[in-house]
């Protein structure tokens, strides 16, 4: 995968977030479900921009991880979302849970293998 394509995908994970936001019914627990979603769901895509241009190896590993940090809330916010306040909104979020899951394992192996690169190279 290209490095373009995961930043596509991260800003249309972002956009999905936003729409499932949107359809949120207004209440307290929609409100706080809504705006978490926002914040976490648009998290990675902004990060990941972040990660782009660090500073080191041990930098954008880091910022990876935060990455992965914010897509595993998105997910337990979006399995909340579709437990309680989902109505209208299924196929968003069955959508928007099947993408997380995705971006998640390949955030977690990217972040292997380039924690088994940089292990590699400390012993050359």
């Amino acid at each position: 995968m290209k490095k373009y394509d995961l930043e596509d995908r991260l800003v249309n994970f972002s956009v999905l977030s936003i729409e499932i936001s949107r359809s949120i019914r207004s209440s307290k627990e929609g409100s706080y479900l809504s705006d978490q979603l926002m914040r976490s769901g648009v998290s990675p895509s902004l990060n990941y921009g972040e990660a782009i241009s660090g500073e080191s190896k041990r930098d954008f590993i880091h910022k990876l991880k935060i990455v992965l940090k914010e897509l595993r809330e998105t997910y337990n916010c979006l399995r909340i979302i579709q437990r309680t306040c989902s109505k209208g909104s299924e196929t968003l979020i069955e959508k928007a849970i099947k993408e997380n899951d995705e971006l998640i394992a390949i955030f977690v192996k990217s972040i292997k293998t380039l924690k088994e690169k940089m292990e590699r190279d400390v012993l050359r």
